[in-house]
């Protein structure tokens, strides 16, 4: 179990924690597009894939987490741009491939 930032002492502990925390986000990232493989199976109708408020609501729910804990809002207002949009692609690829 790697340290807590708090306690890291050496480079080598950042780098551990570092790591270990990007398999944690992938890991999270691969249940996130497990929802959107089921989204892609609820969704009866192609023209549902992309909801611009929700994008918009998703967004600004990251924006306002980000400013709740004190990282970078902008960091992760681009972040999930890219996140959302790429999940969005991923569901219509997934929708397609559903329906055939």
């Amino acid at each position: 179990m790697p340290k807590l930032p708090e306690d890291c002492q050496t480079m080598v502990e950042v780098r551990e924690g570092v790591d270990a925390t990007d398999r944690e986000l992938v890991a999270l990232l691969d249940r996130r597009f497990g929802y959107m493989r089921a989204a892609a199976r609820i969704k009866e109708s192609r023209d549902a894939v992309r909801d611009e408020a929700r994008k918009a609501s998703v967004i600004a729910a990251a924006i306002a987490e980000a400013d709740a804990r004190g990282i970078p809002a902008d960091v992760i207002a681009d972040m999930w741009e890219r996140l959302v949009e790429g999940s969005i692609a991923y569901e219509f690829t997934e929708w397609d491939r559903i329906r055939g």
